[in-house]
């Protein structure tokens, strides 16, 4: 975990500039008697300085003036589902497919939305047991579709793994089950193609509208069996080959694959295989969504291939799961409001002490890198929201300006950058954790939850043992009546059981 270091002379003598972090929005007004004076001039490409190192160094601090926290956005939500399968079927997840922000990132959170694209930004953030120190979530939200009218049309490559051990129940028949119906609910101006891949790949549909071509559709679809090994890497490049020949302009142009990402035969590697279909992801800006199945499962390669291949990807092991990734949520999953989206948290040197970002551990970004457009970011979609939960040590008797949060994207069509900002004052920390709001409780829960499953000392503050956590967890769920947090509150108690 990157932590924070105290305010040093450096920053000292440079606060007196008294400018505040810009955006396309306009900067945010200090409040009377804050330390928000103290900020320095992030804007016209200025970034505050890189996220320190950590508290152990200390006693360095003075030469290190950092206070930034930089990262791409991440909608991924597959470490948690398949840790719940992994529980379901008796047994704890691997702690190296444990990702705690994919935990955080899985429950719904009633943030404001933007009136148009882009995001709002909404921070808070509340007190725990352990001196001086809080959880401040940061959270990020985009436009329903319904606010802006019907998605644009989608070109949606499928690239579905053949390979022999997808005959397991839950793997190919759980596909064909979900492509099924998602093709009859797709619009008739939707194409699609589908490509299969086992110790070779082969596009069996190319890109057809769906309008007067379901029957056909629906039988290509049907007619898929398992067969040998599993070459991803020619499933991939030839899905992207497939999905160049059959682009839309205007459309939303996607390859989604369907694997247990087991490679075995071919290239195995993200880096090797993405390297192959370059050109296209960057000329034609087509992304990557990974959907992941199977109770043996390659989640280090899926979430490599997503998260380099400017993509997402989900986890799905039963029916109701896959018909809502595919129909429910098909327009968050395809479309883009947002492209090469990036946050940057600027934590005040007078009232904050220290900080640790829970997970984002592979979309770390350089601090002068945020508003290098060049840079890689996260791609996210309509009626999306992202969490980003810290641990926040403050100075004894801190009082103002705490925080503010920038996330920075490009319009998907023109790459036009925006940015927009929230703040966060110290009095506006909740009393307790544990009688915070819905969705700061429940994203503590689940951060609290990865943690554990991870089995190293913790890293959050005040962190309760998993038989507390079950009855946090069962008490946010009697009050919120909410299914999804019934479910957390249940997984946890299976994982308790088991540990």
């Amino acid at each position: 975990m990157e932590r924070f270091r105290t305010r040093t002379a450096l920053l000292a003598l440079t606060a007196a500039s008294s400018l505040l972090l810009t955006a396309c929005s306009g900067g945010a007004a200090s409040g009377e008697g804050s330390k928000a004076a103290d900020r320095h001039d992030y804007s016209a490409g200025q970034p505050a300085p890189a996220q320190s190192r950590g508290a152990e160094e200390r006693d360095d601090r003075r030469e290190d003036p950092d206070h930034l926290s930089t990262f791409a956005l991440d909608v991924d939500t597959a470490s948690y589902d398949y840790a719940r399968r992994a529980l379901a079927d008796g047994r704890l997840p691997d702690p190296s497919t444990v990702r705690p922000e994919e935990f955080v990132n899985s429950f719904r959170q009633d943030y404001d939305r933007p009136d148009g694209d882009g995001f709002s930004v909404t921070v808070d953030g509340a007190r725990t047991d352990d001196e001086n120190w809080s959880l401040v979530r940061v959270g990020l939200a985009t436009r329903t579709t319904q606010r802006t009218g019907e998605r644009p049309p989608a070109a949606l490559t499928f690239v579905i793994d053949v390979s022999g051990s997808m005959a397991e129940p839950g793997r190919l028949d759980l596909a064909q089950e979900s492509l099924s119906v998602m093709t009859d609910r797709l619009r008739d101006e939707d194409s699609v193609a589908l490509v299969t891949f086992s110790d070779e790949a082969e596009t069996v549909l190319p890109m057809t509208r769906l309008d007067g071509n379901r029957d056909e559709i629906q039988e290509a679809i049907s007619d898929l069996d398992t067969q040998d090994s599993t070459n991803l890497g020619a499933g991939v490049e030839t899905g992207y080959e497939t999905a160049v020949e059959g682009l839309r302009k205007g459309a939303t142009n996607r390859v989604v694959l369907v694997s247990d990402a087991l490679a075995n035969t071919g290239d195995t590697d993200a880096d090797t295989i993405l390297e192959r279909i370059a050109g296209e992801r960057r000329e034609h800006g087509i992304t990557l969504f990974g959907v992941g199945v199977g109770s043996d499962y390659g989640d280090a390669l899926m979430e490599d291939l997503a998260d380099k291949g400017d993509g997402h990807t989900v986890y799905v092991s039963g029916s109701g799961e896959a018909r809502k990734v595919f129909c429910e949520q098909l327009p968050r999953n395809i479309d883009l409001t947002a492209r090469d989206a990036k946050v940057q948290v600027a934590f005040d040197p007078g009232t904050v002490e220290e900080f640790r970002l829970v997970g984002y551990d592979n979309r770390r970004v350089a601090d002068e890198d945020f508003r290098d457009d060049r840079v890689d970011g996260g791609e996210v979609g309509p009626g999306h929201t992202v969490t980003a939960l810290y641990a926040v040590r403050t100075e004894p008797g801190a009082e103002g300006h705490l925080a503010t949060a920038t996330v920075r994207w490009l319009d998907p069509g023109t790459r036009d950058p925006h940015e927009e900002t929230g703040d966060l004052e110290t009095d506006s920390l909740d009393d307790s954790v544990w009688s915070a709001n819905r969705g700061l409780r429940t994203a503590a829960t689940a951060a609290y939850f990865a943690d554990a499953l991870r089995r190293v000392d913790s890293d959050l503050p005040d962190a309760p043992r998993l038989d507390e956590l079950a009855g946090h967890a069962d008490d946010l769920a009697d009050h919120t009546e909410s299914e999804e947090i019934r479910r957390l509150a249940e997984a946890i108690e299976t994982a308790h059981r088991l540990m």
